[in-house]
């Protein structure tokens, strides 16, 4: 069987469609150096970190350089203020809630549906689709800490491996978010009784 993903790095797009042989995610590194301004000589690795995440996501880069499973709809990581330790915050569609699923005397004849789906896809109601009926679109948010000991140390200034270190920091994010939400995910998938499908 194989192992469900939340996150991975899309090294074959990359690649792909690299242009002069700098890959897309190095040259909106190099683009976007000046992002990492506060993040330069840092003696914590986490706001380069955050940086790093941020430009190799949407909509700074789309598609992206990380990609990840179709029940997520958005992935930030950002300072925490009370430690400075890393916080990702990740919001996954979800189910209605069993209050909402076992009974619909709720629905008086309205027609409530949840998340479109289209190809596998979840997607917002279009304009038309509200118009017709009402939606109800469950998700849950994910705010969980990321350990920062494998990310690499923040550069001291903008220098020619920067791209190669927030590579390297994207890498362990990834891997630690796709570690902590990979069981979320296959339990969210493992029950299809609990998507309503309307």
């Amino acid at each position: 069987m194989t192992r469900q993903r939340s996150f991975w790095l899309d090294h074959g797009y990359d690649r792909t469609h690299a242009v002069a042989g700098t890959g897309r995610y190095a040259r909106r590194v190099h683009d976007g150096a000046a992002e990492f301004t506060d993040a330069y000589g840092d003696i914590a690795p986490v706001t380069f970190a955050c940086v790093a995440w941020r430009l190799a996501t949407p909509p700074a880069l789309s598609p992206g350089f990380v990609r990840w499973h179709p029940r997520i709809i958005s992935a930030t990581c950002r300072r925490n203020r009370w430690d400075g330790t890393l916080t990702a915050e990740v919001t996954l569609v979800a189910g209605w809630p069993e209050e909402l699923r076992a009974a619909r005397h709720w629905w008086r004849d309205r027609g409530w549906r949840d998340w479109p789906q289209r190809f596998g896809q979840w997607l917002d109601p279009t304009e038309e689709d509200l118009s017709r009926r009402p939606h109800l679109r469950a998700s849950l948010l994910v705010e969980a800490p990321v350990p920062v000991e494998r990310l690499p140390a923040a550069p001291d200034g903008p220098h020619d491996r920067l791209a190669e270190a927030a590579r390297r920091a994207v890498t362990v994010l990834a891997r630690e978010l796709d570690e902590l939400l990979t069981p979320v995910i296959e339990q969210l998938e493992s029950d299809p009784a609990r998507e309503t499908g309307h």
